[in-house]
């Protein structure tokens, strides 16, 4: 059912726990299935320097967290916001269909997080 990239990611998750002081911070959820994912990102001159997340959700939302701060540290935050939600999924080698919108969750959640970035530096 699923590849050997999600059980890794699954198993061995990348970048789990959460920034002290965030650069950005977005939280999603699907009501659907209960899963709920916040990704926290530290962003220097435009580049985002680390990337933690914290993930209740199945397996496959686990993995789609890890894999997504995997893909976009040390990216700018415009690199970063073309991360798609097929891309998530491609990047762990695919994801049964019925789990496609656990995928849907990083990329939103990043998108999110850096959504927060962008209105605290206007603030300024």
């Amino acid at each position: 059912m699923y590849t050997d990239k999600v059980m890794d990611h699954f198993m061995n998750p990348r970048n789990v726990g959460e920034i002290e002081k965030p650069s950005g911070v977005g939280e999603v959820g699907n009501p659907t299935c209960g899963d709920i994912m916040r990704i926290y990102i530290d962003v220097e001159d435009d580049i985002i320097k680390d990337v933690k997340f914290k993930t209740f959700g199945c397996g496959a939302a686990i993995a789609t967290s890890s894999i997504c701060t995997e893909l976009v540290i040390g990216k700018s935050i415009d690199e970063a916001l073309k991360l798609t939600n097929e891309a998530v999924a491609e990047a762990l080698d695919g994801l049964p269909p019925q789990k496609m919108h656990c995928s849907n969750l990083a990329a939103d959640a990043l998108h999110k997080a850096i959504a927060d970035y962008k209105a605290k530096q206007e603030a300024k």
